[in-house]
């Protein structure tokens, strides 16, 4: 039998993981001692027996953390009349058996006869699937929060973002500088038709070339209109082509060049607009220079990544009208971490779109080193792309360029004309992809995976955000190839993620599937299927999509139980052997394996007993009757 000790010390592990100093059923606090008298859970108690104690106590600045904790997840609440927003403090039963109940009723007797009216209550309950709540005490009422994975919000560092979030609602500092970013790309995206007349694969050409020539050191003065020594656009160009020959990018310039030829050449661009008294060109590096950098400054350089996603967004580059789908930054960043990257790693990506999965690898890989030299092989040598669409690559190698590396190993092409064999002699360590959707046949999703897997080094690791409906594989040509890849690689997991938070009105239900090349499936391996659907991250009108407080400890969670750390509910992940007809996913294995509650048994058996007496009373008795 389990006892409530090891409830407790799984709690005591966790607030020391927190840094979170704490106390036992009597706290430090003389206040907080003070308030506790008359906080007994017995409904009848002699005089003198009537003080209360909370398992655990801790005060983090101007907030007070009381927690309850029962063995049985069973006793984790109790509510008042099945409302699940209103907890039942009228019986002696409810607050002193349910963990959520008696921390709230500790909480609240803090409130009132004490200084400190910021509590948050925390119900335990468990010890192999452990749950945590918190709730949200102040003098005027309580609010229930959504479960966490442990106290590392409710750290000294942490607890206030974690209260103006989740308790005030109230947006972060990152999302009002988010804001600000996403706002100015807006407007520029309309000058720049507006004044520019440009197309949505036109916009982000001229972006990046501007972006380029002011990290050469363009200044406002160099733009002086039709000149004797050219026009604006000419002198963009001009610093552009120096910024791409100081950045080692070889072979690439003239394809990169080509694609900026529109700056210099296009009359529009370059002919001074009578409302703005000057070129369109140099308004837009006005606009560029003095509105967008200073909020990117303010926060951090991974921001001009997001900046530069959403401004493509608007632009329409990842519309249907060019067939392809950029990858948000949380959701590189977290391939990264699956696969455990390090700073010896060779990266590919066949599809590489604007460079993201090679930017986050790239950050990731030099994020581990303090070695100057290693890090200048990474960016040099250890990042390595195809992408079919000439615009793209343009913004990619731009992209890679900005932040320090001109020879990515970029290749202008088609990754299916590249023969598996050759590119395996290159020892990929790190594939990372996000193929184009939907387009069947032999560019189906499932063909890239393939390809991809062949082309990669021995025992090399490939990550690969897909629709789920490639998992499935509802077609005879992904059938065979899911039973091909099984005989001659190895499909470690795969993560469910929330459409609503990858992929946002683009009507896809993205996976992350993660393999082993060149390794066969073993009969009795256990593969992983995760659902990640709660991963912290809440969707903002207007702006997108956010981060909450919650995505630390989501995202921590997801990779403990992904490195075999810690278990988890099956509700969470399932380990399970597979076959090439299952469908690879988590809604696939999931059995619900919780015991059912007294209450909820209880209320089974009240519909059933409702059901079967509407049937008698209707004269349907015989349905009910044995053979």
């Amino acid at each position: 039998m389990v006892s409530e000790r090891t409830t407790d010390e799984i709690v005591r592990d966790l607030l020391k993981d927190a840094e979170i100093n704490y106390d036992e059923q009597i706290s430090s606090n003389p206040e907080i001692n003070e308030a506790l008298n008359g906080a007994t859970k017995n409904i009848e108690s002699s005089e003198g027996e009537n003080k209360g104690f909370p398992e655990f106590i801790a005060q983090v600045g101007e907030f007070i953390i009381v927690i309850e904790d029962k063995k049985d997840s069973s006793k984790q609440v109790l509510y008042l009349d099945d409302d699940q927003n209103n907890l039942d403090l009228s019986t002696e039963n409810a607050i002193k058996n349910y963990a959520e109940n008696g921390a709230l009723h500790y909480a609240k007797h803090i409130v009132e006869k004490s200084s400190h009216k910021k509590v948050f209550a925390f119900g335990c309950s468990g010890t192999e699937n452990f749950i945590i709540r918190p709730i949200f005490v102040n003098e005027s009422d309580y609010k229930l929060l959504d479960e966490v994975e442990d106290f590392e919000n409710f750290s000294e560092d942490n607890i206030n973002d974690y209260y103006r979030e989740e308790v005030l609602e109230l947006p972060s500092q990152k999302d009002i500088e988010l804001d600000k970013v996403i706002n100015k790309s807006k407007e520029l995206n309309e000058h720049l038709r507006n004044y520019g007349q440009l197309g949505d694969t036109q916009k982000p050409l001229v972006v990046s070339a501007i972006l380029l020539a002011l990290n050469e050191g363009l200044t406002l003065d160099d733009l002086k209109g039709k000149q004797k020594g050219g026009t604006d656009g000419k002198k963009i160009y001009e610093y552009v082509r120096d910024n791409l020959e100081s950045s080692e990018v070889g072979d690439k310039k003239s394809i990169i060049l080509n694609q900026f030829n529109l700056i210099k050449d296009d009359e529009t661009l370059n002919t001074i607009e009578p409302s703005l008294k000057k070129t369109p060109l140099k308004y837009f590096t006005e606009f560029i220079k003095n509105k967008i950098f200073p909020s990117i400054t303010t926060v951090n350089v991974d921001i001009l990544g997001y900046f530069y996603s959403e401004f493509i967004k608007y632009s329409g580059v990842d519309g249907s009208s060019l067939g392809i789908v950029l990858t948000p930054k949380h959701i590189t960043e977290l391939f990264c971490e699956l696969l455990e990257i390090k700073p010896n790693d060779k990266i590919f990506d066949p599809c590489c779109g604007t460079g993201s999965f090679l930017i986050a690898g790239m950050n990731k890989m030099i994020r581990q080193t303090k070695d100057d030299a290693e890090k200048r092989n990474i960016k040099l040598n250890n990042l390595h792309g195809i992408e079919l669409r000439p615009h793209l690559f343009s913004i990619a190698t731009t992209n890679m360029v900005l932040r320090g590396d001109g020879k990515s190993n970029l290749k202008l092409g088609n990754f299916f004309r590249y023969d598996a064999n050759d590119l395996k002699k290159e020892n990929y360590t790190i594939g990372l992809m996000n193929p184009p959707y939907s387009q069947g046949g032999e560019l189906s999703e499932m063909n890239f995976i393939k390809h991809l897997l062949d082309s990669l080094g021995e025992n090399g690791k490939c990550a690969v955000i897909v629709p789920q409906s490639v998992m499935v594989g509802t077609s005879d040509d992904d059938k065979k190839l899911k039973k091909q890849i099984l005989k001659e690689h190895t499909l470690e997991g795969v993560i469910t993620l929330n459409s609503k938070h990858v992929f946002r009105r683009r009507g896809v239900n993205p996976v992350i599937a993660i393999f082993t090349a060149h390794n066969p499936h073993p009969p009795e391996k256990r593969s992983k299927f995760i659902n990640f659907k709660d991963d912290g991250y809440r969707l903002k009108k207007h702006t997108g999509i956010v981060e909450t407080e919650r995505v630390g400890e989501r995202r921590k969670h997801l990779l403990q139980c992904w490195r075999d750390e810690i278990d988890a509910e099956s509700k969470f992940m399932v380990k399970s052997k597979v076959k090439d007809d299952d469908e690879w996913l988590h809604s696939y294995y999931y059995f619900n394996d919780e015991i059912p509650s007294k209450n909820e048994l209880e209320n089974v058996m009240a519909d059933y007993l409702t059901f079967e007496f509407e049937f008698i009373s209707h004269g349907k008795e015989y349905l009910f009757e044995d053979d």
